[in-house]
């Protein structure tokens, strides 16, 4: 009997906690104007406010106020009838949570923000700010939420789920999202919490049929005819709009680029191109894709095959001796060799190739290791952290490129990186210097993107004894980059901490002298080598290679993501 009694306790508990959890009330913003929120009309609950509404009711321009996403002070909402209501301390929410709303277009997701208020300061709350930025991207959104001035929360309120209105978002990207409480304090302190999130990929969300990047033919045929090949391929469905296609490929030393323009009006469901006279006795490695922004490209290689001539008759024994004499002498020779291949094969032992899917490697669990035969997981605690610190002179072109590099580090290396692109609230909370000196001592790893700009601009501000206005980061954080780098020398201390790295279109001699002690690399060429230094991974063991999937020059465009960082190089290195 007891136990019977212990269970039906649990059975209830479980029951009133289930009941509790589902009592909890969520509330959504109200249609209301700014007007009733000054007021204090018991409707305006929680308001959504427009920057239309700001404009009429305030007559202040709302272009630069929505723009950059920074806290609006309290006391331009509130504090005109209330001068009290802007001077108390507000903590930062929590439990912030994203969910996806259902929505048939294919081209983004619709996501929705909630969480709750800290106890913290909370009879003072009189709002939320809700701000979404895109890393690798410049889409920045901002929604602002008030409460009537009369309005006061008791502890009990605390529970309350608090959402955002809808934002529309395009699949396949990062953002990150940061909720403020309001007043901000006038010591800028804990009063926000970000989070880090992605949307579906298009894949994920429509199937490869609807997916114009994420398409690729995937029924490819090779025939020879002569010393041409004719490659046969599916092509993208109607709906999808792909006319065009292309293909490279590599073989005998050189490289063969070939356009594909397709009817759109012909009913047909595969095409037939030809790549004309290759070289016999050859290895070809191609690629085939659709000619539009950050395709993905399908891989397939043939050997071109020598043409037989037809053997000539021969009427006497004498001539059939001449003919098959020089082939017996080639046989022999060729057992020979095959012979002497067999042996060093055997004397060198086999060396096997290892790839690692990037995946493998995920944030907050992997580090990979040698050892012997097998690749081990070692867990660890929190993925690597990386600073990217660079200069905006070069203009927005290469600033784009080291973006979407910050990006692709990100989303392929498992490692966490910090770009003040993606952080401008701290930076107007802390001030550049403060910003700079705490991800310095926070990161594992700096790594500065050297260019042509940056070394003028050091030059110039040596030369009249101050940074220009536009580099003055780049230049500050290069000087305490030097300033580590010559003190953990003099302490005898490692110094794979920091690192340097040029794009194709800059030179060696853009990167700092005060930085020469630092690990140098030049991307894309030497990305796997980036990759085993954030990772401590060697690339090289005992008849042994590692190879990690899509971390080389030859094969990261092949993610979106890569793919668009592969543009953004190339339109820096034209400009």
């Amino acid at each position: 009997m007891g136990w019977r009694v212990i269970l039906a306790l649990v059975h209830t508990f479980a029951v009133r906690s289930l009941c509790l959890q589902e009592d909890v009330s969520v509330i959504s913003p109200q249609n209301c104007s700014l007007d009733c929120i000054i007021k204090g009309k018991a409707i305006c609950e929680y308001c959504r406010i427009t920057r239309e509404d700001v404009s009429m009711t305030l007559g202040v321009s709302t272009e630069e106020m929505f723009g950059s996403c920074v806290p609006w002070p309290c006391s331009l909402f509130l504090g005109v009838h209330i001068p009290t209501a802007c001077q108390h301390y507000v903590h930062a929410p929590h439990d912030i949570t994203v969910e996806f709303l259902p929505n048939d277009s294919p081209l983004y997701d619709i996501a929705v923000i909630s969480w709750r208020p800290s106890l913290y300061g909370l009879s003072f709350l009189r709002g939320f700010q809700v701000s979404l930025q895109a890393l690798g991207g410049t889409q920045t959104d901002c929604q602002l939420f008030l409460f009537q001035s009369n309005l006061t929360l008791s502890a009990a309120e605390a529970d309350r789920v608090y959402r955002s209105d809808p934002f529309q978002l395009a699949l396949d990207a990062q953002f990150a999202v940061t909720v403020m409480a309001l007043p901000v304090p006038e010591q800028w302190s804990n009063f926000y919490k970000s989070e880090y999130f992605s949307t579906r990929s298009c894949l994920e969300k429509n199937g490869l049929e609807q997916c114009q990047k994420d398409w690729y033919p995937s029924d490819i045929k090779v025939e020879q005819h002569g010393l041409d090949i004719v490659v046969t391929f599916n092509l993208a469905p109607p709906n999808l709009g792909i006319n065009k296609y292309f293909s490279w490929c590599y073989g005998g030393g050189r490289r063969n680029y070939t356009t594909i323009k397709v009817n759109p009006t012909a009913n047909v469901t595969h095409h037939r191109y030809r790549l004309l006279h290759l070289e016999p006795e050859t290895h070809y490695s191609c690629e085939l894709a659709a000619d539009v922004v950050d395709a993905i490209r399908k891989t397939f290689d043939f050997q071109v095959r020598g043409i037989e001539e037809e053997p000539s008759s021969f009427t006497t024994d004498g001539s059939l001796l001449a003919l098959l004499l020089p082939v017996l002498i080639l046989l022999a020779i060729l057992s020979v060799v095959f012979v002497l291949v067999i042996n060093q094969k055997k004397l060198r032992g086999s060396k096997r190739k290892t790839k690692v899917a990037a995946d493998v490697i995920k944030q907050h669990d992997s580090k990979c290791v040698l050892q012997e035969q097998n690749l081990v997981l070692l867990a660890r605690p929190r993925p690597p952290r990386l600073l990217i610190c660079y200069s905006n002179v070069d203009g927005p072109a290469h600033v784009r490129a080291v973006m979407l590099l910050a990006a692709f580090i990100q989303q392929h290396f498992a490692t966490q990186v910090f770009l003040d692109l993606w952080e401008e609230l701290s930076l107007t909370e802390e001030g550049l210097m403060s910003w700079l000196c705490r991800r310095l001592e926070e990161s594992d790893f700096v790594l500065v993107v050297c260019s042509q700009g940056l070394q003028q601009e050091l030059r110039r501000s040596a030369e009249e004894g101050a940074g220009g206005r536009e580099g003055g980061a780049a230049i500050v954080a290069v000087s305490l980059i030097g300033e580590a780098l010559a003190r953990a020398q003099a302490g005898g201390q490692g110094l794979s901490k920091y690192m340097t790295v040029i794009f194709d279109y800059s030179r060696e001699t853009d990167v700092p002298g005060v930085l020469g002690l630092a690990t140098r690399y030049s991307l894309m060429r030497d990305l796997p080598l980036l990759f085993s230094h954030l990772h401590g991974v060697a690339l090289e063991g005992p008849g042994r290679h590692l190879q990690v999937e899509h971390i080389s020059e030859e094969a990261y465009h092949k993610l979106p993501a890569g793919g668009a960082l592969q543009w953004a190089l190339h339109e820096a290195g034209q400009q």
